[in-house]
């Protein structure tokens, strides 16, 4: 921060130095060339360089031109060579008319840095103009009493010319009677007289020709002829005299065409028509007779034309007054035009530059001139811009203004200027000219690219197909052209061991996400990586989004049966008292889904079932219990299919064969029933005759030890009611039937059993187990497997 503001200072004191040399040579003695008028273009003037005292080069590098208030372009500059030619013919008379000497001012303009200097062209008459008389024939009427002496003004000749190739002399032929005698006027001007030499006599000469002739003063000299014809009139010994010799007035340069300007007033003595007087002007230019006319009777002279100040300030009239005997007499009248505010300013633009690049400071906009045609306060100007723009004008020297930026540009804010340059005169009323520029802002990569979110969820189902558009991720960049060109790309993943380029591609051009093979949910559920945002500026800057992508469960697992187990070793068989009350708990289901949510919602239902009606699964656990109460009817064996079926769409679903042995009680042998013994008629008659001798001698050692039981409790008083069984303390110690290997779910029952009194009959009752473990491994290891589902094995 500290280096820039030293270096903004820096360029801030060669500012000023800049400006500070350009005034002090501003204010220096400006340079003057001289040439002659109808000079041939392309002459050789001056060599700029060497003048000033510049290198060539330097010359060059700095940008130099010629400009001037004229919107002649009479000079041509060599920036090559440094030399100043001529660039047209000049004609003297049509640039500065009557005015010398005839300088044309013109500046030397230097770019880098800003520098003017002031030169002056000279233009030297050269005699190319005759004088010219405006009548070729001047009458002249001379009383015949007139004394000898008496001096006839005769009509000036006009001479383009200036200085010493101006009107100089005048001649009149040889003749007796008339001579000239010059006189020179207040201005500068000379007007011929003729003099009379020897009194008149009309009987003798009643008419004169004489030729006048107007010699300039150039080398060699150019002379104009005109003819004096002087007629001899009778006597008229009174000339008209005006009231005053010289009349000065003044009139605004806005004064309407025919107002009247000045009434001049002569008086003679003389009556008749030697007394009538006739006013006229005395040998006008036509400059003044385009411009203004005289009452030939009243003497009220009046405009003719409109007045321009900033062309002519000041007009000389003479104005004659005939009498009808031919004598007049002369007055001046000096008519002062005076300036009014009715030229508004002008802006002359001397250079712009568009665009600016953004972030620079105090450069140089543009560089223009002021002026203003009037005078006096109504030609002093003043200057100005809006006030909210970051531009200020500075000042310089000869009306010059340079627009410099006060700070520096930002193109994201604002793009493009447009500037009003209004500059106003101190006249009444104000006059005011505005110029319009548009200042264009280049822009700089100053902005990062920006994602329109700092974080992206994408959603992908499993088992997609490989190139499949998960989604887009979208940056912008408030900067333009190429440093808005943004280009997408994948960062490399924190976890070194994440195959990110094998699983994600991204479009670099717009963004869009590709995901590169198939997904799987049981896998991965989600990826998380990040991705950039470059621009093409230079530098280039970037930014960073987090992208996450979650994959959504696809039902693509079927349940899983965990119990009973499916893997084709001799199927379980549950046992189930016939004294069973309705609603037993026959056994369990325990079925996973490797899928989630709804995917892995499972539902149980009794596909088939060898007496329909008997058993019932419950939906929601897989709990297989009985529907009714069972009879004698009721066959022994049962072969249960259970469908298990998940929600998903389309739902998949798994099957589980349960067999189901009805016993009387829990010493009845267990029976297998191999899956293939689907038809009891085709069993092997072997197997038959093993389970019924088996089965006898069950039932002979249970009758037996019930015998036995029986006939203990009848010698303790038939101490068992009929509501429940009551064993005194210290019988059947521990004497508890335990059904153990089989059974429901695997689990280890020990039940407690008495005879019912009264029954009349070996029956028992079967009340609540005393004690139930989980043994079964395999179930412990599929849970141990399958860890999530552990509470659904809670019977």
């Amino acid at each position: 921060m500290g280096a820039r503001v030293e270096r903004a200072v820096q360029k801030r004191q060669v500012l000023f130095l800049c400006v500070f040399l350009g005034v002090s040579w501003a204010g220096a003695e400006p340079l003057r060339y001289f040439v002659a008028e109808e000079t041939d273009r392309g002459t050789f003037l001056a060599n700029l360089a060497n003048d000033l005292g510049l290198g060539v080069r330097e010359l060059s590098a700095r940008g130099s031109r010629i400009v001037s208030d004229q919107n002649i372009r009479f000079l041509l500059l060599n920036p090559l060579t440094g030399d100043l030619l001529l660039n047209e013919k000049l004609d003297r008379e049509e640039l500065c008319g009557p005015t010398e000497p005839c300088v044309l001012p013109f500046q030397l303009l230097l770019e880098k840095p800003f520098q003017i200097f002031r030169a002056e062209l000279w233009v030297r008459d050269i005699n190319d103009n005759s004088p010219v008389f405006l009548d070729r024939e001047i009458p002249l009427e001379i009383p015949e009493s007139t004394t000898p002496g008496a001096a006839f003004l005769l009509e000036s000749a006009q001479d383009s010319d200036v200085g010493t190739n101006n009107l100089r002399n005048y001649t009149i032929s040889s003749n007796a009677y008339f001579h000239i005698n010059v006189h020179h006027s207040g201005e500068g001007n000379i007007y011929p007289e003729l003099i009379l030499d020897r009194v008149l006599d009309r009987e003798v000469v009643s008419e004169l020709s004489l030729t006048l002739t107007a010699l300039d003063g150039g080398s060699p000299p150019r002379s104009g002829t005109a003819l004096v014809r002087i007629l001899v009139l009778d006597i008229n010994d009174n000339v008209p005299e005006f009231v005053q010799s010289l009349y000065k007035v003044q009139v605004p340069e806005n004064s309407p065409v025919g107002s009247l300007v000045v009434a001049v007033s002569a008086r003679d003595l003389d009556t008749g028509s030697n007394g009538e007087i006739v006013y006229a002007f005395f040998y006008a230019t036509e400059r003044i007779l385009k411009t203004f006319q005289i009452n030939s009777t009243s003497g009220n002279i009046q405009l003719k034309a409109e007045l321009n100040y900033e062309e002519i300030q000041t007009y000389t009239l003479t104005i004659q007054a005939k009498d009808g005997g031919g004598f007049s007499g002369k007055c001046t009248v000096v008519v002062h035009v005076t300036d009014i505010n009715d030229n508004p300013p002008e802006l002359l633009m001397s250079s712009l530059t568009s665009p600016i690049a953004e972030n620079s400071a105090k450069t140089v906009v543009a560089v223009f001139r002021i002026r203003d045609k009037d005078s006096g306060n109504n030609a002093k100007m003043v200057c100005s811009i809006q006030d909210d723009l970051p531009f200020v004008l500075k000042p310089s020297v000869e009306n010059f203004y340079t627009l410099v930026t006060e700070s520096p540009l930002d193109r994201e804010s604002q793009a493009e200027y447009n500037i009003t340059i209004t500059v106003s005169d101190l006249g009444t009323p104000r006059l005011k000219t505005q110029h319009n520029i548009t200042v264009l802002v280049s822009d700089v990569n100053d902005n990062a690219p920006a994602f329109t979110q700092t974080s992206y969820t994408l959603f992908v189902r499993e088992n997609n197909s490989p190139a499949l558009h998960i989604g887009s991720v979208s940056a912008t960049d408030r900067d333009a052209g190429a440093n808005a060109q943004v280009t997408y790309s994948l960062l490399p993943p924190q976890d070194p061991h994440l195959p990110l380029a094998a699983l994600v591609s991204i479009n670099a051009d717009n963004g869009q996400l590709f995901a590169l093979r198939a997904l799987d949910y049981e896998a991965l559920q989600a990826l998380e990586f990040r991705v950039g945002a470059t621009d093409r500026g230079s530098p280039a800057l970037s930014s960073q989004a987090l992208v996450r992508v979650l994959v959504l469960d696809a039902n693509d697992n079927s349940p899983f049966v965990l119990y009973p187990l499916q893997n084709g070793s001799a199927p379980c068989t549950e046992l189930v008292p016939r004294a069973a009350e309705p609603g037993y708990l026959v056994s369990k289901v325990v079925a996973v889904d490797g899928d989630s949510g709804q995917n892995a919602w499972l539902s149980y239902q009794l596909l088939k079932a060898t007496e329909p009606g008997l058993f019932g699964v419950w939906a929601h656990n897989g709990e297989v219990r009985t529907a009714r109460l069972l009879s004698e009817r009721d066959a022994a064996k049962h072969r249960l299919v259970v469908l298990v079926k998940d929600n998903g769409e389309p739902p998949l679903s798994a099957s589980v064969t349960l067999h189901v042995l009805l016993v009387d009680g829990f010493s009845q042998p267990y029976l297998p029933l191999p899956e293939a013994a689907a038809d009891p008629a085709q069993a092997d008659p072997l197997t038959v005759y093993l389970v019924i001798a088996l089965a006898s001698v069950s039932s002979l050692f249970l009758f037996s030890v019930l015998a036995f039981i029986a006939v203990r409790l009848c010698r303790r008083g038939r101490a068992a009611s009929l509501g429940g069984c009551s064993v005194p303390e210290g019988h059947f110690p521990g004497h508890l039937v335990d059904v153990s290997g089989t059974g429901t779910l695997s689990q280890s029952y020990q039940y407690e059993v008495c005879l019912k009194g009264g029954s009349g009959s070996n029956e028992f009752k079967f009340l609540k187990p005393i004690l139930s473990n989980l043994q079964s491994q395999s179930m412990g290891r599929e849970v141990e497997e399958h860890p999530s589902f552990q509470n659904d094995l809670g019977f």
